[in-house]
């Protein structure tokens, strides 16, 4: 078995897409009506995105009853600060709530957290 991708679910999937292209500066590998894979150009595995008309946003930290998270993507940088800057240009937000001194949430333009850390 090889992992090829992980999927994430947005209310359009082309948009999402945009957005992580930015982010990453990957390329798009596959790109059709409702579905998009990007890729690292060093290879491994890719970033799909699959338009899914019932998301819904989930809410980070989530209390009982919110929609939760399903996952969300870890993005190990050299500088908190300048990809925190990058992040909230290509479209992130930064997340209210920060757990860790060296971690910084964001939220993609879908409401998916993802993590910029340092080692």
């Amino acid at each position: 078995m090889t992992l090829t991708a992980t999927v994430l679910d947005a209310p359009d999937a082309h948009a999402l897409a945009a957005f992580y292209r930015r982010l990453l500066g990957w390329a798009t590998e596959r790109e059709e009506p409702g579905w998009v894979t990007l890729r690292a150009p060093g290879g491994g595995p890719g970033l799909s995105f699959q338009t899914e008309p019932a998301y819904a946003r989930p809410v980070w930290p989530a209390a009982p009853g919110d929609q939760q998270m399903m996952t969300h993507l870890d993005i190990e940088v050299d500088d908190l600060d300048a990809a925190g800057a990058h992040a909230v240009t290509t479209g992130a937000t930064p997340a209210g709530y920060q757990p860790q001194d060296d971690v910084r949430v964001y939220l993609d333009p879908a409401g998916h957290p993802f993590c910029l850390w340092v080692r």
